[in-house]
């Protein structure tokens, strides 16, 4: 399989899950001294990891909580971030410069700040109240925090069942989810990796990934243009647009927002014949529950879209590594 190193891959996403007692001495001690609301503030992939915990906790919580766009930010501040709220932000080179004057300004505001940043010596990392250095796992590292406040809060009552499932079989099960969604992966890779111009769909937990997918995979790694909606705004305009041959990939999870999803599944058979349904529901996650699935359908799909990745970037001979703008020109 092209770029598949399984157990480096295992041995990743375990090392994420052994940050959680970290993660818990950090937050059971914010949950002790007392806070008043958490803003998951981002730019770019990691605001669609920040809209994808944010929605994890919407579903599940009574506490104050809300996402913010560390460039709005700057520009039109938010006067909900100040004394009393705890950041979460996540950053791989510690340099992004909307992040690095976003963390400034929250704690100018005095907010205090909990930070995922890959590399531990950049400016960044040493804004942090509290900082955890450890590559990728980005959603996974954000979820590990969202569920100790709900289990602080009462409200996730099945938390240690749940994550000990996850240190038993998540990493090894997501390997196997690549393995079983690799011809997928180049079937999907042979017939749209010169698009036009593709429409994913995705709603729930899945939305920030599609968000993510469409934005930073297909138009900064492979440069092929796209657009990225809501399910449930699928049937305020988009729906217009589609003909025969337009091609749209919808992304199906199994949380609470599955429906929204599957009302644009029923729908596209009646007029489009090039679309593509990428469900969770279809990978099997040996040793977890089906109650626990829906927090994990994201996790699920990213699997099946790195197959896809890794062949597109194959057939167009185009390393993902190469930018023509981003951090190549001033902007």
């Amino acid at each position: 399989m092209l770029k598949f190193d399984e157990e480096k891959q295992i041995a990743s996403v375990q090392g994420a899950l052994a940050l959680r007692p970290r993660i818990e001495e950090i937050v059971d001690g914010i949950c002790k001294t007392g806070f008043s609301n958490i803003c998951w503030l981002g730019i770019g992939g990691t605001y669609a990891s920040c809209l994808q915990a944010e929605v994890h906790m919407r579903e599940r919580s009574k506490l104050n909580f809300f996402v913010s766009n560390a460039a709005e930010y700057l520009t039109a501040g938010d006067l909900r971030i100040g004394e009393g709220t705890i950041v979460v932000v996540s950053s791989v080179t510690g340099s992004t410069s909307e992040m690095v004057d976003g963390v400034k300004a929250a704690k100018a505001a005095g907010a205090k700040i909990l930070g995922f940043i890959d590399i531990d010596t950049t400016e960044l990392a040493k804004l942090m109240d509290w900082e955890i250095a450890y590559p990728a796992n980005e959603q996974l590292k954000f979820f590990m925090v969202a569920d100790r406040f709900l289990f602080n809060h009462g409200e996730f009552p099945e938390y240690d069942e749940y994550y000990a499932q996850l240190d038993a079989h998540l990493a090894r099960d997501l390997v196997e989810v690549e393995k079983a969604a690799d011809a997928f992966g180049l079937e999907f890779a042979k017939k749209h990796h010169d698009d036009a111009i593709h429409y994913f769909v995705g709603a729930g937990n899945q939305y920030g990934s599609t968000y993510s997918y469409a934005m930073c995979y297909w138009e900064e790694q492979h440069w092929i243009r796209t657009k990225s909606i809501h399910s449930a705004e699928f049937f305020h305009g988009m729906l217009e647009i589609v003909d025969r041959d337009t091609a749209v990939t919808v992304f199906v999870g199994e949380d609470k927002q599955r429906p929204l999803s599957q009302r644009v599944v029923d729908f596209l058979p009646r007029i489009c014949a090039n679309f593509t349904v990428i469900d969770s529901k279809d990978y099997d996650l040996p040793g977890i529950d089906e109650r626990f699935r829906g927090n994990l359908s994201h996790l699920v799909t990213h699997a099946v879209t790195q197959r896809i990745d890794a062949h597109i970037e194959q057939i167009n001979c185009h390393p993902v590594e190469i930018r023509r703008y981003y951090r190549r020109l001033n902007y």
